[in-house]
């Protein structure tokens, strides 16, 4: 009795999509094969009717308990062997063919339905991929697919047992069947077997994918497909899911991400309720570069959203502060500056049972209007307002672009060498360092058209596959390497004879070592500030580059050959990687500024953003002529302006 009043304040906030039935299989289909539609019917009816277009999604993150006990089988197994059980969400395995056929079943009974309503303007498959660990699963299915998945890679066992090194510790195989997954060893299983595995589960995620994309591109034509990935999530290859997508979406959820994640205890404290200022901008870059541009022969940056946006306190992180007011319409503003074209807030009401009431809704429980809804409610108002002013959106296209690879990821997290190592977080304090420079980024796939770029950053590149390595030695562009570039091979070894990183950057590392917390391996001195080398660093032997930036003890931090530079390595401060960066966007061309440390900006097309994430107000205007659109020269905390240079 509430959905008609629901969907006409929709329209009067300025909202346009709304997304549905994520987790609705258990309603559609409450016993096999017997299913209930007028409910769905009559929900998708009622957004019509108020000219909402619905984003409809496939149910098959949350299969139903009878399916359950039908195939128990179906069910994911954690690296101790235990099963997944029943009562949360993401209880599947990617790897059960019975599974995929009834998750191929819910989608075409939803495709048939729904393929051709006027209001389902576009789909999302499943619901974030991966959650909560999903993505690995060591179960009865996985292993038989894994060792299918072994038998086309490799042809051979004896080309696998090469690849893998099983000689060592006595590990060789007769054949594919006699290869376990790689959990449950004594101590740690062997490193080629574990990237393999992961490339197998990513390679189950992607065809899982694959197969509902199909499904609803045959009964539902002409409508976009989309999925909602995570933050700070790698276990699988998101380039591969989105090679099926029109749309990559994610759930930005700066807050959360802000006290889960590697940040420092200040970090967590000082961006308590506003969220570290280029969380959400690294996902927004990295997530608009995904469709139709990871695999091209040219750079395309495709269509994307964020699915869902926090609007206030969630329940989920490790601890779950509020936003400061203000900063529900900032997060919003920031996607709209790096490209987004829709911003979906989860959700419209908070539900008061179950595991998510303490996520907190544009609404609260009892119907009124929370603060979110208040800040969505006045981002609808401004762009009505704007809409003449800001024009046909421009296309994104930067000039400095940051190379993200999932598999060398994967390389690094399996053999670490140190535990605090993260190559996640090295690639964020990167892009972190970039943005506090002004500049803006592509984050693109190391199989991208490199050739528009003046400059471009590899924080985590373990392995310089070919393609990469020769795009790389045929641009002009200045290169930035950091450390454990080309370091292993394909197969996770270390390269024999003269190494990807010597043909690229003149140098060969002798050796390396992690440095435990407290230690340094050194000093120096940048731009008048003193920083220490600390978690990692390598001692290296010059093979045509030159020493750049030297350590107080003369040994090599930068070295130089050509356009290329490379850092022997981790600096213990995000403003020794500015001044770094800095010097390489100067020989690049790009023009950088100092920014506050909380005030970040963002350039499209002829628009100018400017964000403040501090707590204090911050004088910032375009050194260009022109027009201010909304905010005010002296941006308030937590406030928003935006010029059009004229």
């Amino acid at each position: 009795d509430m959905w008609t009043g629901d969907a006409q304040r929709m329209r009067e906030m300025g909202i346009s999509w709304v997304r549905i039935a994520e987790f609705a299989w258990c309603r559609i289909e409450p016993s096999p094969g017997k299913f209930d539609w007028p409910w769905l019917d009559r929900a998708v009816d009622t957004l019509h009717k108020a000219g909402l277009k619905v984003v409809l999604c496939t149910p098959t993150a949350t299969p139903p308990k009878w399916l359950v006990d039908e195939m128990p089988g179906m069910l994911a197994v954690d690296a101790r062997g235990q099963p997944r059980a029943f009562g949360a969400r993401k209880h599947y395995c990617f790897s059960h063919g019975g599974y995929l056929q009834q998750a191929k079943r819910i989608t075409q009974e939803v495709a048939n339905r729904y393929g051709n309503h006027p209001a389902v303007a576009a789909w999302q498959t499943d619901n974030e991929y991966g959650c909560h660990d999903t993505t690995l699963s060591y179960s009865a299915a996985a292993r038989a697919g894994f060792r299918a998945w072994l038998r086309v890679r490799y042809g051979e066992v004896s080309a696998l047992n090469d690849a893998w090194g099983t000689v060592f510790w006595s590990a060789e195989y007769r054949h594919f069947d006699e290869i376990d997954l790689p959990n449950l060893t004594v101590t740690e299983a062997n490193p080629a077997h574990r990237l393999d595995f992961q490339r197998y589960s990513s390679w189950a995620v992607a065809q899982f994918n694959q197969a509902q994309c199909s499904i609803l591109r045959t009964h539902s034509p002409g409508r976009p497909i989309s999925h909602n990935f995570m933050g700070f999530y790698t276990e699988f290859d998101h380039h591969q899911i989105a090679k099926d997508l029109d749309i990559a979406t994610w759930d930005s959820y700066p807050l959360g991400f802000t006290q889960n994640f590697f940040l420092s205890p200040e970090e967590k404290a000082h961006y308590c309720h506003t969220g570290h200022p280029d969380i959400a901008s690294f996902h927004h870059d990295l997530y608009r570069g995904m469709c139709t541009g990871a695999y091209a022969d040219a750079p395309a940056h495709g269509r994307w959203w964020v699915m869902e946006q926090q609007p206030g306190p969630v329940n989920w992180a490790q601890w779950n502060p509020a936003p400061l007011d203000g900063m529900v319409r900032l997060w919003t503003w920031q996607a709209f500056a790096h490209g987004a074209e829709v911003v979906s807030y989860f959700r419209w009401r908070q539900v008061p049972f179950a595991q998510e009431q303490m996520h907190t809704g544009l609404h609260r429980p009892d119907n009124s209007l929370d603060q979110g809804g208040l800040e969505a409610s006045q981002v609808g108002r401004e762009l009505a307002q704007l809409a003449t002013s800001l024009g046909t959106p421009y296309p994104i296209r930067n000039h400095a672009a940051m190379v993200f690879d999932y598999e060398s990821l994967w390389m690094t997290q399996i053999q670490s060498q140190g535990k605090d190592y993260n190559p996640l977080e090295l690639s964020f304090r990167i892009y972190s360092a970039l943005r506090q420079l002004g500049l803006d980024v592509d984050i693109v796939s190391s199989y991208a058209d490199l050739h528009a770029y003046a400059l471009i950053v590899l924080p985590a590149q373990t392995h310089l596959h070919e393609g990469l390595l020769q795009r790389l030695k045929n641009t002009t562009a200045q290169i930035f390497c950091l450390p454990r570039s080309g370091s292993k091979t394909a197969h996770l070894s270390i390269p024999a004879g003269i190494s990807p990183l010597e043909e690229l950057a003149g140098i060969r590392v002798q050796r390396v070592a992690s440095l435990p917390p407290g230690v340094q391996a050194g000093q120096l001195d940048l731009q008048g500030k003193h920083c220490a080398v600390t978690r990692w660093f390598e001692d290296i032997a010059l093979a045509g580059a030159s020493v750049e930036h030297a350590l107080h003890d003369q040994r090599a931090l930068v070295t130089r050959r050509a356009n290329v530079r490379y850092v022997t390595g981790w600096l213990d401060d995000n403003t020794a990687w500015q001044a770094l960066l800095g010097q390489a966007a100067q020989d690049a061309g790009l023009k950088t500024q100092t920014l506050p440390a909380d005030v970040r900006i963002s350039r499209t097309g002829n628009l100018w953003f400017v964000f403040n994430f501090s707590h204090q107000n911050v004088e910032w205007s375009p050194h260009e002529p022109a027009q201010q659109l909304m905010g005010e020269k002296i941006i308030a905390p937590c406030g928003v302006a935006l010029w059009r240079i004229t």
